[in-house]
């Protein structure tokens, strides 16, 4: 197996510096929530500090462009995406998303070390492992091998080749290891609502977690600052658990100085896309030419309320409306939420 391009892209010194990541990672714990340690503490004129440095954890708008106009460049995003989510499947969600931060950073900065399948492998190992050190995960590193691997003959890499990967890597992205995600943003936005209820927090939480989870993989979200991500994230989905308390979450939202309104519309505009392409996974039902009105667009563009009597609903928004009934239901079976505790703005 070739590995001199890798082996040449390493400083010998770089050895010495993974021995001295194994024991950045023993010694600092690291949430996604929270990639500052110490941020909740934080007086609140501090924290503007989260919103000045996010741009440094995400790639650069060409990134998403060179995506977009290669086929071959995405198809090897593609590829050590699955790899990433093959291995990864029995390990909490938060998991892989960070790897997958860790791959589109890279990516962004390196670009394709080889046009090879076993490259996008060992890429896909040596971010796991990272992100699996970060967030003190214990695993097998031959087990995840020969589970990505499916009995095919592939490569098992040693020990020390997955290192000097890592090395690459943690190089590419400045060691700036605690990425800040839209998960770092979640807490910031959910206190501007002021609700009265943990249930209710948590309800909310929960629903734009999995929300951003689901949508790592489309391209266009990288379009958007995490911060803007997480901002609609939760905007969609309060519409979605809570729609007579959308106008007040909306407003909230809207009245922060650190959200620009037009991003925030279209970055909502694509997570809409993606959790109805996941309603209609669900229900196993055909895309419709109808296209429901877009409930952010609605009330930017106008302050009259949606008049809903004598609306003919096109039976693909009749199903995924049935659904969402659903997920409120099961929602509420675990937390019951009475209206009382809800802010009224």
């Amino acid at each position: 197996m070739q590995l001199s391009l890798i082996s040449s892209l390493l400083s010998p010194g770089e050895h010495q510096l993974h021995q001295t990541v194994n024991t950045f990672h023993l010694s600092m714990d690291f949430d996604l929530e929270n990639p500052l340690g110490n941020f909740h503490d934080l007086p609140c004129d501090a924290v503007p500090s989260l919103f000045l440095i996010e741009s440094d954890h995400i790639p650069p708008p060409n990134y998403c462009h060179s995506l977009k106009t290669s086929d071959f460049d995405i198809s090897v995003r593609g590829d050590v995406v699955s790899f990433i989510s093959q291995f990864a499947c029995t390990f909490h969600p938060v998991l892989p998303y960070l790897a997958i931060n860790y791959l589109d950073r890279f990516l962004a900065n390196q670009g394709i070390l080889e046009p090879k399948p076993w490259a996008n492998k060992l890429l896909a190992i040596s971010c796991f492992s990272l992100a699996a050190k970060m967030l003190k995960t214990e695993y097998s590193a031959t087990d995840v091998q020969v589970l990505l691997n499916h009995g095919d003959g592939g490569a098992i890499f040693e020990t020390q080749t997955v290192q000097r990967m890592e090395g690459l890597v943690l190089g590419a992205l400045q060691w700036r290891m605690r990425s800040i995600t839209p998960f770092s943003f979640i807490p910031f936005f959910l206190n501007l609502f002021r609700l009265k209820d943990p249930a209710l927090t948590h309800v909310l939480k929960d629903r734009a977690s999995e929300i951003i989870l689901n949508s790592q993989r489309e391209i266009k979200l990288l379009e958007f600052r995490p911060s803007i991500v997480a901002a609609s994230a939760l905007l969609y989905a309060s519409h979605e658990l809570f729609p007579f308390q959308y106008p007040c979450f909306l407003r909230a939202i809207s009245d922060c100085s650190y959200v620009n309104k037009e991003t925030m519309v279209q970055c909502y505009n694509v997570i809409q896309d993606i959790a109805r392409e996941e309603y209609e996974s669900v229900l196993n039902i055909n895309s419709t030419s109808d296209t429901p009105v877009n409930v952010l667009d609605e009330h930017f563009l106008s302050s009259e309320s949606e008049k809903t009597s004598g609306i003919n609903v096109a039976p693909t928004v009749m199903q995924e409306q049935d659904y969402k009934r659903r997920r409120l239901t099961a929602y509420g079976n675990k937390h019951t939420v009475p209206f009382s505790h809800f802010h009224q703005c």
